[in-house]
C-alpha cells in the first residue's frame, strides 16, 4: 500500500521551494489542478500517521498530529550555527526537523529512523522537495557503527525516554560526535533535584516503552557522567493540547487522551503531565 501510494504521486512541475519555514512548503496552489490535488491527498493519507510537520504541498496542508515547529523555535536560537556541519537527527519520523536543519544550510542532514511508514513519508516529501542534503535512513541508532565520531551536532528528540538505559544512549551519541560535536537532547522531565526521576509503574500517557523521566538537574549530571562538557538546559515547556493533537492526518488518539480529564496536570495514569526539556551538551 505504501509503495503503490509512493507510485501515485503526480509529477508536479513546482514554482517554489522553501525549508526554511514553519510550514515546510513545495509549490503554491496554482501549480497543480484540482484533480492532481485530490490524487496528491489521496496518496499521502494512505502514509498515515503523519507525527512530524507541518507540510504544504501545492495548496495541500498536512496538518500533523505535532506542530513540530514549536520545538524547532523553541531550540534553534540555541544550538551553534548550523552551516557547514554534518547532522544526525535520531528517530526523525518524517523528517521535518531533519529538513529544517538543511534549511538551516547545513551540509549534509541525516534522519535515522526504524518505522518505515515514516521513512515512506520522507520518499513522499522528497518526490517534491528533492535535496541531496537531506537523507532518512531505515534504521535504529544500534544500527550505526560504533566510533564513528564523524557528526558535528546530533539531535536526539524524542527519544531518550524510550531506551531502557538512558546513559547507554547518551554514550552511544558520544561515540557519533566528533570531539567537541554538540548534543541537542530533548526529553520528557518531572520537576525535582538532582536524586529525582521517574520510573513509571505502567504505562505513562498510555505509552508502553516509557523508563525514565528524569529531573533537568539529574539529567545534567546523567551527561556529566557521560563525559559531556558545557552542559546547560535551555527551555522548558508543558506539552499542551494545542501542541499535539488528533488531526485529518493523525486521526487516532492523542494529548487530550492521555491526561486526566479531571485534571490535565496529571496523565490518565496519575503521574505529572508531560513536561519537556531541551539540554545542550559538548561530546569529550
Amino acid at each position: 500500500m505504501w509503495l503503490e501510494a509512493l507510485a501515485g504521486l503526480p509529477e508536479i512541475t513546482l514554482s517554489s521551494i522553501d525549508i526554511t519555514c514553519d510550514t515546510i512548503r513545495a509549490g503554491r496552489p496554482e501549480d497543480c489542478s484540482n484533480a492532481d490535488r485530490e490524487r496528491l491527498y489521496a496518496c499521502l493519507q494512505q502514509l498515515r500517521p503523519w507525527r512530524k510537520g507541518p507540510f504544504e504541498i501545492c495548496g495541500l496542508k498536512i496538518d500533523t498530529e505535532w506542530r513540530s515547529d514549536w520545538k524547532w523555535n523553541r531550540l534553534k536560537d540555541h544550538i551553534s550555527p548550523l552551516p557547514g556541519r554534518v547532522v544526525l537527527d535520531i528517530g526523525c519520523g518524517s523528517g521535518y526537523h531533519t529538513w529544517r536543519m538543511a534549511g538551516a544550510e547545513a551540509e549534509l542532514a541525516v534522519g535515522i529512523e526504524p518505522y518505515k511508514v515514516f521513512v515512506m513519508q520522507y520518499w513522499a516529501l522528497r518526490h517534491f522537495l528533492n535535496n541531496d542534503s537531506v537523507w532518512v535512513l531505515p534504521l535504529g541508532i544500534e544500527d550505526l557503527p560504533s566510533g564513528m565520531r564523524v557528526f558535528d551536532t546530533v539531535f536526539s528528540m524524542g527519544i531518550l525516554y524510550h531506551r531502557k538505559s538512558p546513559l547507554d544512549h547518551l554514550l552511544q551519541i558520544r561515540e557519533l560526535l566528533r570531539p567537541g560535536g554538540e548534543l541537542v537532547l530533548e526529553t520528557l522531565v518531572i520537576e525535582g533535584n538532582n536524586d529525582a526521576a521517574l520510573t513509571p509503574e505502567g504505562r505513562y500517557a498510555k505509552m508502553r516503552n516509557v523508563w525514565f523521566l528524569p529531573s533537568c538537574s539529574a539529567l545534567e549530571l546523567w551527561l556529566g557522567k557521560c563525559g559531556y562538557k558545557n552542559i546547560r538546559t535551555v527551555d522548558v515547556t508543558r506539552t499542551t493540547t494545542a501542541e499535539q493533537r488528533t488531526t485529518d492526518w493523525m486521526r487516532w488518539e492523542s494529548l487530550q487522551d492521555y491526561l486526566d480529564p479531571e485534571d490535565p496536570a496529571k496523565t490518565i495514569e496519575g503521574y505529572p503531565a508531560p513536561l519537556r526539556a531541551i539540554t545542550i551538551a559538548a561530546a569529550p
